[in-house]
């Protein structure tokens, strides 16, 4: 459920610029970015009080809520979730827009993407090398890697993956592939993470992750047995997803919450994701490059992003992996 509300900064709910507090309901979990608001309290002067949740939970607190939300800003984990309440949010300036590539921002302008995360296949370096290993994700229903794949069927970036795959190559197509990725025994897991932690035991040799959880497990195991395999660009297995912002319509605090997205887009803001946060999620902005070793962003992007579609698209989604059966 939504977690209470939180202050990032202190005193009261004027700031010393005097712009009023500003209210968030953030997707993103508070370990990772309760930094960023405390940077930003620190550099403007504006108070934040911040609820944190699922980014699918706050989405749907917002919409419940209507013209009657609290909240000024909605901070998503997904660009699906953004997009699930994009007829809760304002237009953003122009400026702010700019910054990022079009294909990580809605293209009304009413959200924006933060940071990126590539889809990849972590893989087991005992059993395989990345060369071996096919570069199009539909490869890996493969009878030969039965009961050796790893996926997340109740993890939303495994779901927006998917959305991706059917915009892609259509639903039967989409629906064969998971399909048969049940018909080969594929294992499943909570999340991301247990999936790379399992290919470091043995547990599995492949799985189909986000391409930080590789960073995160090897900070703690520094000589695990896992990498990752960047698919080909514009393959619905390499899909560039991102975290993002946008305004409510019915903000109390609109200026400051155009400023906190400004903010997050600013060089300090994007950096972040490079130096500081663990999960190394790649900055969108140009001029700031991405945590050492990770391919550049440019090189994974295929030539459309199907971001804006992957909110209208989800119950789709979620009731082809339950018909297969791999979830219930």
């Amino acid at each position: 459920m939504v977690a209470a509300l939180a202050a990032a900064g202190c005193g009261d709910s004027d700031s010393a610029s005097g712009d009023a507090k500003l209210v968030v309901y953030s997707g993103r979990e508070e370990e990772i970015v309760a930094p960023l608001f405390t940077k930003f309290t620190d550099a403007t002067g504006i108070q934040v009080e911040v609820r944190y949740g699922k980014s699918a939970e706050m989405a749907a607190q917002i919409a419940e809520e209507g013209d009657g939300s609290p909240a000024d800003v909605f901070f998503s984990q997904d660009a699906g979730a953004l997009g699930s309440v994009s007829d809760r949010l304002s237009p953003l300036p122009d400026a702010t827009l700019n910054r990022v590539k079009a294909s990580f921002r809605d293209p009304d302008g009413r959200w924006v993407g933060t940071s990126g995360r590539v889809r990849v296949v972590a893989f087991g370096t005992k059993a395989y090398r990345a060369d071996e290993l096919p570069d199009d994700v539909l490869a890996y229903s493969q009878p030969k890697y039965a009961a050796r794949l790893g996926i997340a069927p109740t993890n939303a970036s495994f779901q927006a993956f998917v959305t991706a795959l059917r915009l892609k190559v259509g639903d039967d197509r989409a629906k064969k592939f998971l399909a048969d990725l049940k018909a080969n025994g594929v294992k499943t897991f909570e999340g991301n993470r247990p999936i790379v932690e399992a290919i470091a035991d043995g547990e599995v040799d492949l799985g189909l992750v986000n391409h930080y959880y590789l960073a995160l497990v090897k900070k703690e195991r520094p000589d695990a047995a896992v990498e990752n395999k960047f698919l080909a660009a514009g393959d619905p297995g390499s899909l560039v997803n991102v975290a993002g912002a946008g305004v409510l319509s019915t903000a109390k605090n609109t200026d400051g919450a155009t400023k906190l997205v400004d903010f997050l887009l600013s060089q300090d803001g994007q950096r972040f994701y490079a130096t500081e946060a663990e999960e190394n999620e790649y900055p969108l902005v140009p001029g700031v490059q991405p945590a050492k070793g990770l391919p550049p962003l440019d090189t994974l992007v295929g030539e459309s992003q199907p971001l804006s579609k992957l909110g209208s698209e989800e119950k789709a989604t979620l009731e082809m992996i339950t018909e297969v059966g791999l979830t219930s």
